[in-house]
């Protein structure tokens, strides 16, 4: 019929809205203590975040809406680098609202910014998902597409998130909303199979019927998850409602295509009987009592008395799907799923059945799917996007965990065997070792009291061949350069310690010169946007690591 096109509705998710956030005094006041800068050079950068951030509350309902939220998102990992070290608070608020409830909520971490942020992409792809025509090919397979990314960033939030202030964000509201969309995609792939269907035999109507019991057995499954202790009080009762009708809705379209198998379509003959009786094994649970599957089969009459009991089931499950519809007002409303609900139980309800001992053995067919849904995670590196604070250096070496001592200069000579350091690297060049008893071991000793590195800062312009082209144009009179030193766990005041202990240094050669702006969000940066979970453990080769492990293998002392 071509009642059975009419898509039943699906359930979209709002976003959680934020307030305003003014960050421009706590990022400057941090620029000039913790690097060092002065901060009014920053202001375009701080002022640009602060825009993208005040767009990414209103995204449009749309791909470039997903883009957006998935641009401020990976932004929200060099913000963390730059400015959130793990053992001090920024001092700012981040405000939002439950989707459901609007409810407030407020951290001072980042991680419940960026929960809330990947929240709203997958609240936002419940919403794409459910705009799509799903009487349309096209439209099905984006809807399908749709609720498998919402469902992979709830359950990516889900094992990357935990204590959150909010319950939309708890584990247990997000276990509830992977299960919604899987099953909200499983619902999609049997109204894909009722669209493609080219025959009306036997077989098709079999897997039609396992089908709708794929989807009854998804939305049973979110019912009893919606039903429990800690989502139950929470869940708007209308989504219960709506679930519960489905999976009952589905139940009984189980029942009736089984009982066009049956009736409508011809006894099995001698060359069909295998296939066939492989088909009504997979579909029953147990072997219905009676003749034999054969006979069963291949008489008529068996056969409508067998499709007259699944009839039966039919009827009474889309009565109890129109009794509990009823129960909700806000369904009540909803024209397009009353009518679905009603053309389904008046056509099953033309039929003649037995009486209810006939039909008692029947079960519901076992959950086997002509296609399996999947839970798409989110490819953060989908939307490649700079670190605006670039001109504040190399994030791998000036971050909020890395905190330099002031700069200082440092006049070197050029002796017998030339300045007495080794540089390594490309953007930034860094003096890996200085040689005992070298000119520069000399010369940082007295000006540095005995520090446990040199780390000149600024060189990321520069590439290896430019300093070393710079060094040897110095003449006698020496070269004068500027020197930070990474404050670790030996300080100023270890003068007495050796030369020989700063032979592990590593620093790199300052200059005015500003880093060439690089997209720094690759393949490969995708997987370092995971360590903002508080779950997962901070990789020993992750950047946050100490600093210089990204250098070039290229060395040369001078």
């Amino acid at each position: 019929s071509s009642s059975e096109s009419i898509s039943v509705p699906m359930i979209p998710l709002g976003l959680k809205e934020t307030k305003e956030l003014d960050l421009l005094l706590p990022l400057k006041d941090f620029i000039s203590e913790h690097y060092g800068e002065e901060s009014t050079l920053f202001e375009k950068e701080i002022k640009e975040f602060m825009e993208l951030r005040q767009a990414m509350r209103t995204p449009s309902r749309n791909e470039a809406g997903l883009e957006l939220l998935m641009e401020y998102y990976n932004q929200l990992y060099f913000l963390d680098s730059r400015f959130f070290p793990p053992t001090k608070s920024l001092g700012v608020f981040f405000h939002w609202y439950d989707s459901l409830t609007g409810v407030p909520s407020h951290q001072r971490a980042l991680a419940f910014e960026k929960g809330s942020v990947l929240f709203n992409i997958g609240a936002l792809h419940t919403q794409i998902g459910a705009r799509q025509d799903r009487a349309s090919l096209p439209g099905l397979n984006q809807a399908i597409d749709a609720f498998q990314k919402a469902a992979g960033a709830f359950n990516y939030l889900k094992e990357n998130f935990s204590n959150a202030p909010s319950l939309d964000m708890s584990a247990a509201s997000l276990n509830m909303l992977v299960r919604l969309m899987v099953a909200q995609v499983q619902e999609c792939v049997f109204e894909k199979m009722t669209l493609l269907r080219a025959q009306h035999d036997f077989l098709t109507w079999l897997q039609l019927a396992q089908e709708a019991a794929r989807v009854e057995d998804a939305y049973s499954l979110v019912h009893q998850t919606m039903t429990q202790a800690h989502v139950k009080d929470y869940v708007p009762f209308s989504w219960t409602t709506m679930v519960h009708v489905k999976s009952e809705h589905f139940k009984a379209l189980s029942h009736y295509f089984a009982a066009v198998a049956l009736c409508d379509c011809p006894a099995s003959s001698d060359a069909e009987l295998p296939e066939q009786e492989k088909a009504f094994l997979q579909f029953h649970v147990t072997m219905p009592e009676g003749p034999s599957l054969r006979v069963l089969l291949q008489d008529p009459e068996e056969r409508r008395k067998l499709g007259k009991a699944h009839l039966k089931k039919a009827i009474m499950k889309h009565e109890e799907a129109m009794r509990i519809h009823g129960l909700c007002k806000i369904l009540r409303k909803m024209d397009i799923l009353q009518e679905v609900l009603s053309f389904a139980h008046k056509r099953r309800s033309c039929c003649n059945y037995l009486t209810p001992s006939v039909c008692a053995f029947l079960s519901l067919p076992p959950a086997k799917t002509h296609q399996k849904p999947e839970v798409k995670s989110p490819n953060f590196s989908q939307v490649k996007v700079t670190d605006l604070f670039h001109r504040l250096g190399p994030l791998s070496v000036f971050s909020a965990k890395n905190k330099w001592y002031p700069a200082r200069r440092v006049h070197l000579m050029r002796g017998e065997n030339g300045f007495g350091f080794t540089l390594r690297g490309d953007s930034p060049v860094l003096i890996a070792g200085v040689i005992p008893g070298g000119c520069a071991a000399v010369s940082t000793c007295n000006a540095a009291s005995g520090v446990s590195g040199l780390a000149p800062r600024g060189a990321g312009g520069f590439e290896h061949a430019e300093v070393v082209q710079l060094l040897k144009s110095t003449g006698k009179e020496g070269v004068e350069i500027s020197v930070i030193t990474l404050q670790g766990s030996e300080g100023p005041k270890a003068a007495d310690k050796k030369a020989a202990a700063m032979s592990s240094g590593s620093g790199m050669l300052k200059s005015n010169k500003e880093n060439s702006r690089k997209s720094l969000m690759n393949s490969k940066s995708a997987s370092t946007l995971l360590v903002w979970s508080k779950k997962s453990k901070r990789s020993k080769k992750s950047t946050y690591g100490v600093p210089f492990t990204t250098v070039g293998d290229n060395e040369a002392m001078y």
